[in-house]
């Protein structure tokens, strides 16, 4: 009987050391759990440096869609044949506001853009009533943005196209741009 009492006690023993070393076996550890909330970023076109104006133009006989280009620095470029040229051209200015030292992305949101006359305007029949602008040009598409203006800003050019038969008249339209951290 004790025999028997001694192997109970034994198996007891050994079955509560597996319990335990089960037990022991558990084990954990920590993690981090971080946020970062940015600040608002904003992007304002420079008032009285708001447009984006390709100048005075006339159809000399165009056959064909013609391109007109400003550049991001407002200048624009040749005029092509059988079209006139003049005027004062310039590429808007957009003034970036954020958070100090943090890329900024730069995009325009739509490659093409379409100018139109006034409401309203009562367009003869055999002449183009629209035109688009496409192919635009940022002078930077990304700025480490710094606090001050000189460095925040940005300017954006783009390729008019002119159709034959333009119709007389101003065109307009709007451009859209998009700034994200990068």
């Amino acid at each position: 009987m004790k025999a028997i009492l001694r192997t109970a006690a034994a198996g007891v023993a050994i079955a509560s050391f597996g319990i335990a070393s089960a037990a022991s076996a558990a084990t954990n550890d920590d993690a981090q759990v971080t946020a970062e909330i940015l600040t608002a970023l904003s992007v304002d076109v420079v008032p009285g440096d708001d447009t984006l104006d390709f100048g005075t133009i006339a159809d000399g006989g165009i056959v064909g869609a013609t391109s007109v280009v400003v550049g991001s620095n407002g200048v624009r470029g040749a005029c092509p044949a059988l079209l006139q040229c003049g005027g004062t051209t310039d590429a808007p200015s957009f003034l970036i506001t954020g958070l100090s030292g943090l890329p900024v992305d730069i995009s325009v949101r739509n490659a093409t853009e379409s100018l139109n006359l006034p409401v309203g305007t009562v367009v003869p029949a055999g002449f183009a009533a629209a035109m688009t602008v496409s192919s635009f040009t940022l002078s930077t598409n990304q700025i480490t943005l710094n606090g001050t203006a000189a460095n925040d800003t940005f300017t954006v050019g783009g390729t008019l196209s002119v159709n034959p038969n333009q119709y007389p008249g101003i065109y307009s339209g709007t451009l859209t741009v998009d700034v994200a951290y990068n």
